[in-house]
């Protein structure tokens, strides 16, 4: 007897306490779909997602042992439901319903490989995925994980015009490990608390198309011309810096799984009416002659809305800019002549 009124008690406490902690009565149902959630990113990425309040339904969809992933994820004490998806064929379950898809599909990069090395095959990944989403989910928020993304973000773009649903404000290049790189680095050689550091970064998401603004960063720190050209250098690299490390065993998985699940929070907030989210993220843009192209993002109700001005650039970043666009204007090209194929 006493015994069971402590259950009940204790159970009712219980939903109680997390009530209070999620907010789930006034919190809006979300929908988040993960494509490529049994990889090296996604099953990380799936992990993240299922310990955010702010989603309700999480979707896991790969071409194999998705299963496996969402019920083991699915044994988590949290808000959302999980629902694994394999195959083309639940490919149209998993997407119908969503307000968010992050797509961090497609193959890993190995050592000696440049982020171009996977156009062929992921290029091709992400033609199909988008043409699914535009077809079950076409007016849900897309975040592209899978690399080119300088590539694979002008692709969804084409793909997503051929079938009369494109919204520029709803697709997003996610570049925010070159941010949480840059913050790392950044306080590392500043000495102040990482918590504390924003520097935004701005162009594309590959090599030198990648351009942390250090004179914007704060807190404001007086390092030296040949330290920020040091730790520009190491922001462009650190992908390749973690593939080297791993030896030929992958790629910036779990650090970018991190950094896909803080930007698809700062969507969903936005979403839900937050106001002045703001982050990086490589969309269509008119802020340079490029038609996308990385800088600070408000993001909101409808998705982006307002792409913020560069701000004042230093001499090595003006420079850094002007560098970059040439490849990055080829990578743009260069997807769009593959969607239209």
């Amino acid at each position: 007897m006493f015994r069971s009124v402590l259950v009940r008690s204790s159970a009712s406490a219980k939903q109680s306490l997390l009530r209070r902690s999620f907010s789930s009565g006034s919190v809006p149902e979300r929908k988040v779909a993960i494509l490529g959630a049994a990889g090296g990113i996604g099953q990380p990425l799936a992990l993240l997602m299922k310990l955010n309040p702010l989603v309700s339904s999480l979707s896991l969809y790969d071409i194999a042992n998705t299963p496996g992933v969402a019920a083991d994820v699915g044994h988590i004490n949290t808000r959302s439901q999980v629902a694994g998806y394999m195959g083309d064929d639940e490919l149209a379950k998993a997407l119908e319903g969503a307000d968010l898809v992050i797509i961090p599909a497609g193959v890993p990069r190995k050592p000696g490989m440049t982020r171009d090395d996977l156009f062929n095959i992921n290029a091709g990944i992400v033609k199909n995925l988008c043409s699914a989403i535009a077809k079950y989910c076409p007016h849900a928020l897309v975040n592209m994980i899978s690399n080119p993304v300088n590539s694979t973000v002008p692709i969804a773009a084409e793909i997503f015009k051929k079938a009369g649903m494109y919204d520029e404000k709803k697709l997003f290049g996610v570049t925010t490990l070159d941010v949480v790189r840059a913050k790392t680095f950044y306080a590392g050689k500043a000495n102040v608390p990482v918590a504390e550091v924003n520097v935004p970064v701005i162009g594309g998401h590959a090599g030198v198309t990648i351009l942390p603004l250090f004179s914007q960063a704060t807190p404001q720190a007086n390092l030296s011309g040949d330290v920020l050209t040091a730790l520009t250098k190491r922001t462009q690299d650190g992908g390749t810096e973690v593939v080297e490390a791993k030896a030929g065993k992958g790629s910036a998985t779990l650090s970018m799984a991190y950094a896909g699940a803080l930007f698809a929070d700062a969507c969903l907030k936005g979403l839900n009416g937050v106001p002045d989210v703001v982050e990086c993220s490589y969309v269509q843009s008119t802020i340079t002659e490029l038609p996308f192209f990385a800088s600070k993002v408000r993001l909101g109700k409808n998705g982006v809305e307002e792409v913020l001005d560069l701000g004042p650039l230093s001499d090595f970043e003006k420079e850094g800019l002007e560098a970059l666009k040439p490849e990055l204007k080829s990578s743009i090209e260069k997807g769009v002549k593959f969607a239209n194929q």
